[in-house]
């Protein structure tokens, strides 16, 4: 994960990830990251530009530093995407994006009163004028949509905005803030996320053939390969890194800005025992060795791990603390896997969900048949 920036134009309510007026990245960080990693990994990779606003970067970045990466002989292949609020995307922008497969998550938080209550004034129409101009020139698009304390009570006008739009999406709930208390009040309770999560489910499998809510599927997935699919609900460490503007090295992009959370610096060059002996890394692994103990008897801990280590660490200043989302989190897997259970008792053969399969107009899809989606 490479964060140009921390700085962003937007001024969102709930927001704790921004910081207005931090550096920006130049291409010369850039060089010096492929240099770094010649030799540091040789497999796949996947390079997600995140921030803060990542495209406060600029056109000329971009078109350097995306076929550096690409073409560098430090990896076997290289992917890219972006999450923006797609203020800053032009068409010079957008058509580079296409050239290279970019694909863009942005947030949309359901119709424009809703969204602008929680984002600001002006924010929908700037993003969606902007997406307009992506998906002129070919690039694909994905949504975030966050769930706060406010949006909750109108979860069915913001599932319906997104059905009738064919928007792809991802579910956040808004969490207490990390960093200050501006996020506070926006924030979604445990048991109001589980709640939340499960009547979307009612929802979404309805139409699965319609749209994709990706959180649901890799739940499901999850639970049919008994493994995290989402890196919510994955053991990330060693997998995903952060790199901040100034080439600090960090476990996440959650992280970044945080100086106790740096493990190392990529003009340093160091390997990656080295990062596993900053302090950040054994804090992490403090987490992991909590949840093996605390979690070992819970029915869903293979395919969940405590949720997300940012959230355990940060949100209770301890390694030893799980997810504060950990009962919502049981609730959608428990909501999941009960349902599971009773569509495979119906038939030993569940049918295969295929793309085009059309079902009864008063007879859902299945969680059977989300799990065999892909």
């Amino acid at each position: 994960m490479i964060i140009p920036t921390l700085d962003c134009p937007s001024n969102c309510s709930y927001c704790w990830g921004s910081k207005k007026g931090s550096g920006i990245m130049d291409i010369e960080m850039i060089e010096q990251i492929v240099k770094w990693l010649d030799g540091f990994r040789d497999d796949y990779i996947h390079f997600t530009f995140h921030g803060g606003e990542p495209l406060l970067a600029g056109y000329d970045f971009y078109k350097k530093a995306i076929p550096m990466l690409k073409n560098a002989e430090t990896h076997k292949e290289a992917g890219f995407s972006l999450q923006s609020n797609l203020w800053l995307l032009d068409e010079k922008l957008a058509k580079l994006f296409a050239e290279y497969g970019v694909a863009i998550s942005t947030s949309i938080d359901g119709p424009k009163y809703i969204n602008d209550h929680q984002r600001g004034a002006g924010y929908f129409d700037k993003t969606m004028a902007s997406y307009k101009i992506a998906k002129e020139n070919g690039v694909r698009v994905s949504f975030i949509c966050t769930f706060t304390s406010y949006s909750k009570d109108h979860s069915d006008e913001i599932y319906d905005f997104f059905l009738e739009n064919r928007f792809n999406l991802k579910l956040h709930a808004a969490l207490p803030s990390m960093r200050d208390n501006n996020a506070d009040p926006w924030a979604l309770t445990p048991e109001e996320h589980g709640e939340l999560l499960i009547n979307l489910l009612d929802k979404y499998l309805h139409d699965l053939d319609k749209i994709e809510i990706k959180d649901f599927d890799h739940i499901c997935k999850s639970s049919f390969l008994r493994r995290g699919t989402l890196c919510t609900f994955a053991d990330c460490m060693g997998d995903t890194l952060a790199i901040g503007h100034d080439g600090n090295i960090y476990p996440c992009y959650r992280f970044v800005g945080m100086d106790e959370y740096i493990m190392g610096n990529v003009f340093d060059n160091p390997s990656m025992e080295d990062l596993k002996k900053s302090k950040p890394w054994k804090k992490l692994e403090e987490f992991r060795k909590f949840v093996d103990e605390d979690c070992a008897d819970c029915t869903y801990m293979k395919f969940c791990r405590g949720g997300c280590p940012y959230n355990g660490i940060v949100a209770t200043n301890s390694s030893k603390a799980v997810d504060p989302q950990c009962n919502a989190y049981k609730m959608i897997f428990k909501e999941v896997s009960e349902r599971a259970n009773k569509d495979f008792l119906k038939t030993s053969l569940p049918p295969m969900f295929g793309g085009n399969q059309e079902k009864s107009k008063n007879k859902p899809f299945t969680v059977m048949d989300l799990m065999l989606k892909q």
